[in-house]
């Protein structure tokens, strides 16, 4: 058997299977983020992610500042799914000799810019070179902190709660595929849109520290979609050891998305479930907490909360 024929989730647990942390304070792998306890008030956070080039990004379709720019703001979406304040990052760099300064130059432009706008500070990282593959390749490690107690793990589902999140769904994957098939059709407005979805995502940094800040009894479950709806919601059911259902009607498609989706004759549902690096973040919450969590959400952000379950069902349920 090899890499490709294990798959990445059974390559995770292989590769990790038998790893212990130090205390009991301690969340190790299985998280959107590490959480380690140095002793005092704020838990500190610790994630990385790698993007690499023809496989998370071209060069032909993104701006050297946009990929800068998205490869922070995909370790900025794990702090913000743990609630958490991002801090301090290392960027690593494989190198390919052909690369011309004038695309590292950008990369960083966007990097910097990304940190600027979410106070984190770019600390250090490495440089080597990519040797015969020639694939640009940039790793980022990057350091949070969150207050003790406030810590939203994958873990704290229960049955009854309800399922939420962020956002939209499907953009990316639309935006994807606008760059590999011609939309002759489509509004310049809604092709840009889904597009820098793709490209560029927002990390929903600042309403994960909402969400943290009212803590886990009221929003007792989450994690960030760069998976895709489908498999994120079975990450967060496996961990929280329940099941849930959802109401494909009550998916939250934006209006370019839908355009897209018609003129390439696809399904803009498959796209939102499947498709994978929206980065919004999926919730769940307290029956009683809705209400809260939307007005505390409305005060610092715009971005739209939406329910998943079904009008007639049980929304987390199956424990």
């Amino acid at each position: 058997m090899n890499i490709a024929e294990l798959g990445e989730f059974e390559l995770i647990a292989r590769l990790t299977a038998g790893l212990h942390t130090h205390s009991e304070h301690e969340i190790g792998v299985g998280d959107d983020c590490a959480i380690l306890d140095l002793g005092s008030e704020d838990l500190l956070l610790a994630t990385c992610d790698s993007q690499v080039e023809a496989i998370h990004f071209m060069l032909q379709t993104s701006t050297p500042e946009a990929i800068g720019q998205k490869a922070l703001a995909i370790n900025l979406s794990d702090i913000a799914a743990m609630g958490g304040t991002p801090r301090a990052a290392l960027v690593s760099l494989l190198l390919p000799a052909t690369l011309p300064v004038a695309v590292l130059d950008g990369i960083y432009a966007g990097l910097r810019a990304e940190a600027q706008r979410f106070e984190t500070a770019i600390v250090g990282g490495n440089i080597s070179g990519a040797g015969p593959a020639g694939k640009l390749v940039i790793d980022i490690t990057l350091l949070g902190t969150v207050r003790r107690g406030h810590a939203i793990l994958r873990s704290g589902a229960r049955v009854g709660d309800l399922l939420c999140v962020t956002g939209w769904l499907g953009d990316s994957a639309a935006g994807l595929q606008s760059f590999l098939q011609a939309c002759p059709h489509i509004e310049p407005h809604d092709l840009h849109w889904v597009q820098r979805r793709h490209t560029t995502p927002t990390p929903r940094v600042q309403e994960g520290q909402v969400l943290g800040e009212l803590g886990p009894e009221l929003v007792t479950a989450m994690l960030d979609i760069s998976d895709g709806l489908s498999g994120d919601l079975q990450h967060l059911c496996e961990r929280s050891d329940c099941g849930a259902q959802i109401n494909l009607a009550a998916l939250p498609l934006s209006t370019p998305l839908k355009a897209v989706a018609h003129d390439l004759q696809q399904d803009p549902v498959q796209w939102a479930l499947h498709g994978g690096e929206d980065y919004e973040l999926l919730l769940t919450l307290h029956p009683q907490a809705l209400d809260t969590v939307r007005t505390a959400l409305a005060a610092r952000s715009n971005t739209p909360l939406t329910v998943l379950v079904p009008s007639n069902q049980p929304p987390v349920a199956y424990k």
